[in-house]
């Protein structure tokens, strides 16, 4: 078979995989309501739908590209499909809240495989100008999952039902490996590398800890000593794994690289990028469908604004690098997040969901920005041989950015909207009785953000009417002082690139006579500069 056939059916597998992969990180947020009503679930089970993807995903990203380096890039892309896939499988089959996190978590073992052994297997196909071009495609597929991904969520979630989001994952993904399988040339590391056990256990149930500590302390009390446990677990086994990865001598993460201060902003950028704009998603949703009432698909088209804005300035930030430092782009795209999120904190109980519109607007810039030249700050601040290592920690960061931050946020959810909710109710006479009628699983309902089916039982029209006008009052207020605690995270992020990310950190790249261009900011191989 023509050697340029074979690459392009590589190319064709890798951007298939990516984008299932990147669409069923975006794609569940607005299945997440009629997720919640189907399968009963709470408040918490909602955040552990994204939190068990994300946390795994994050757990095994480093260490899968090892694995790939060792066994096969070609042979473990394809177990990563396989397990993704079954995954998604078992998701769609889910009975419980209980079934459906774990099958996620499953998921993104998966995906940290195909994540990590995708790139490697776009390098070793293509060479030249063809492995540009083969970037810029897979940077498109990039973009394009994560800007149709709501509408899709939404399309087939209320055209054919919320397991459908993860049932097209399989014959997708069974078509993948077949491609892959005949396809695809195998490629490894010629040097003997090892399992960095001590360091996959560790920090894995270490984030694991801290995440539930989260989840949990409004439940718990965050005084007490399950809680407190949990912390300090996380903290002890955390240095275990800082301990360990300095003193071995083939780390997962080699800690030496944060000694450039430029490697340390790039982690803070990705990092509070995801733990402010993107974890904010998660709950804009719940109050585009939860409080304005919209269905699934209505939902997605009005994440549009932000998500279409996204995509059309990326590419035009990813040109500008070459003219603009980088930390001025990524200070400058943070700054335009926490604008935007501001903007989007002024929502109240008669408020559209036009009053997100300017917000969206602003902060899709934002992200637009920040995300291609994040890509290619990542890998040029290292040398080219830890170029690899430097984009895995970058994507790390972003999915513990995720998961902490939809932690985080939601332990102030949860709290806020009971009190502001009940506060108004407690103000009239019509609330309370509701919250007589109510009882109990009112209070349940509150915290699950299930008022709307926990008003059904209130059999006094007025009193009913007050419950929801209380809730939408609670609701904005909540969501509003969300925003805010999201805007400070990705000021406090763009200060710090600002300040760390110094243009004398970047890595040189040798251009083809052997000269060093001055001022360069990533590297000539398009390889690296495409992660």
């Amino acid at each position: 078979m023509p050697v340029l056939e074979r690459k392009w059916w590589t190319l064709i597998a890798v951007c298939t995989a990516t984008f299932m992969l990147l669409l069923d990180i975006t794609v569940v947020n607005v299945a997440l309501p009629d997720i919640q009503r189907s399968l009963h679930s709470s408040f918490s089970d909602l955040q552990w739908v994204v939190d068990a993807y994300s946390l795994t995903l994050a757990a095994f990203l480093l260490t899968a590209g090892v694995v790939g380096d060792m066994f096969g890039r070609r042979e473990v892309f394809a177990v990563g499909l396989a397990v993704f896939s079954a995954a998604s499988l078992v998701c769609g089959l889910s009975t419980s809240s209980e079934m459906l996190n774990l099958s996620r978590g499953a998921q993104g073992v998966g995906g940290a495989i195909m994540f990590a052994t995708s790139l490697a297997l776009i390098a070793a196909a293509f060479h030249g100008k063809d492995r540009g071009t083969a970037f810029g495609i897979y940077g498109a597929v990039l973009g394009g999952a994560v800007a149709v991904g709501p509408l899709v969520g939404g399309a087939i979630t209320s055209g054919i039902g919320w397991r459908w989001i993860f049932f097209v994952n399989v014959p997708i993904g069974i078509i993948a490996v077949i491609i892959t399988l005949a396809k695809i040339s195998e490629s490894k590391d010629p040097t003997t590398r090892r399992v960095d056990w001590i360091g996959v256990i560790s920090f894995s149930i270490s984030l694991f800890l801290l995440v539930l500590a989260l989840v949990r302390g409004n439940d718990d009390g965050w005084g007490s000593t399950k809680i407190m446990s949990l912390f300090v677990g996380a903290a002890v086994l955390m240095t275990v794994f800082l301990l360990a990865e300095w003193r071995q001598k083939d780390p997962m993460l080699d800690l030496t690289l944060f000694k450039r201060p430029a490697m340390v902003g790039v982690s803070a950028t990705a990092f509070t990028l995801s733990a402010s704009i993107f974890a904010m998603f998660l709950y804009l949703t719940l109050y585009i469908q939860d409080d304005l009432g919209y269905g699934p698909l209505a939902a997605g088209i009005r994440f549009l604004p932000i998500t279409v804005m996204a995509f059309v300035v990326a590419p035009i930030a990813g040109k500008l690098t070459v003219r603009i430092q980088s930390r001025y782009l990524l200070g400058l795209g943070l700054l335009l997040a926490a604008v935007g999120m501001l903007l989007m904190a002024t929502t109240h109980p008669t408020s559209g969901w036009t009053q997100l519109i300017p917000g969206y607007i602003v902060a899709g810039a934002g992200i637009g920005m920040v995300n291609p030249v994040l890509a290619s700050a990542a890998v040029a601040v290292v040398p080219f041989q830890r170029s690899g290592m430097a984009s895995g920690a970058n994507s790390t960061f972003r999915q513990i950015g995720i998961a902490t931050g939809i932690a985080a946020l939601g332990a102030v959810f949860a709290s806020q909207i009971q009190h502001k909710t009940l506060a108004v109710l407690n103000a009239s006479p019509l609330g309370h009785q509701a919250i007589a009628q109510g009882g109990r699983q009112l209070d349940s309902a509150l915290q699950a953000g299930a008022v709307r089916q926990a008003a059904q039982g209130i059999t006094f029209a007025p009193a009913r009417q007050a419950l929801l006008h209380a809730y939408r009052i609670g609701f904005s207020g909540t969501l509003n002082e969300l925003l805010i605690i999201g805007a400070i995270v990705a000021f406090i992020g763009s200060v710090a690139t600002f300040v760390l990310v110094r243009q004398k950190d970047f890595v040189p790249s040798y251009a083809g006579d052997g000269e060093i261009p001055e001022k360069s900011e990533s590297p000539a191989d398009p390889a690296p500069v495409a992660r």
